[in-house]
């Protein structure tokens, strides 16, 4: 049998001393399981490659992998071609994308035009056009060279609104912003935490940013690690830190109010969706849906933090 060779990028490995989040120590953690660097499928035992532990903070909910896995250049993991990730219907901006977030910042912001907006990993653009169409002067940061590309060349963004670069280098002047948004980013993050405190040095007094982010509450990941326990398997469905969509942590929301009380933001409002339901019968999903929905076990979890003047910042 020929050795086969398995493609995959460079990383280095970072283990994990403390909770991002909440800080606590994590000795006090719990070990949910390992994960793959691949789609792991019913029988994980069955698959060849390297795997990470997952861990649980008990303090605060969030589970994590550990070691991270950080790629030397982090190219490999975002500098994908986008028709990789999505079909050209993609570049077609809808008329309701984004609008239901867009109409909750304006309440909670008491809206003026001409507020400013920044979106954190802004892909193609599309956020960066409909906050623009809703009266917000609006930029964006982008960390994948070909997102980057397709923004200016297909979604005709100008290269003074967007800055391409790792989002963990990105600078500017304080008090910006009126509205931040973390859209299917935060999730992504070496250390969320600190890059949220760099955002709150961005935001006006009073500001608001978005996070959308999976939730560890998740009904769906729950039963399929009961399903590979059953099977006598140590593995867990949960993150996919070596593999798209490259997710290195699971939110809940005490998470977040608990880094508030140490960055100075409020958790002002927060929501649960359902997202793609895996390995459940298509005749299950409006009952399986319907239950998410009443237990708050549902696959994302959306929240909107005030910023707070004149905290007392304790980061860890």
């Amino acid at each position: 049998m020929p050795l086969q060779f398995l493609k995959m990028p460079k990383y280095s490995f970072k283990y994990v001393v403390n909770c991002d989040m909440c800080g606590e120590d994590i000795s006090n953690h719990k070990r949910l399981g390992q994960r793959l660097n691949q789609s792991q499928g019913l029988n994980p035992k069955n698959k060849i490659g390297i795997s990470v532990s997952v861990n649980k903070c008990n303090n605060c909910g969030l589970i994590y992998s550990t070691p991270q896995p950080i790629p030397f250049n982090i190219q490999d993991h975002y500098g994908i071609p986008s028709e990789d990730y999505w079909t050209s219907e993609y570049f077609e901006l809808d008329s309701m994308y984004f609008l239901k977030q867009i109409k909750t910042v304006k309440k909670l912001l008491s809206f003026d035009n001409g507020m400013t907006a920044l979106d954190i990993g802004c892909g193609i653009g599309k956020c960066i056009i409909q906050l623009e169409k809703n009266g917000f002067i609006a930029y964006g940061v982008e960390p994948s060279k070909t997102f980057y590309q397709k923004a200016i060349s297909v979604m005709n963004i100008k290269k003074d609104k967007i800055q391409f670069c790792p989002i963990e280098d990105v600078n500017f002047s304080n008090e910006k912003f009126d509205f931040i948004t973390y859209g299917a980013v935060f999730e992504h993050l070496y250390n969320p935490s600190t890059s949220l405190k760099r955002a709150l040095s961005w935001l006006k007094p009073n500001g608001i940013i978005q996070i959308e982010v999976p939730s560890s509450k998740n009904l769906n990941s729950k039963l399929i690690n009961i399903y590979y326990k059953l099977r006598c398997s140590n593995y867990v469905t949960n993150l996919s830190p070596m593999h798209s969509p490259f997710h290195l942590f699971e939110f809940d929301i005490r998470s977040f109010k608990i880094l508030g009380s140490r960055l100075g933001f409020e958790v002002v409002e927060f929501s649960y969706e359902a997202g793609t339901v895996h390995y459940i019968p298509r005749v299950f999903h409006s009952i399986f849906r319907r239950f998410m929905s009443i237990t708050n076990t549902e696959n994302q979890l959306t929240v909107y933090l005030k910023k707070v003047e004149n905290p007392a910042v304790n980061l860890f």
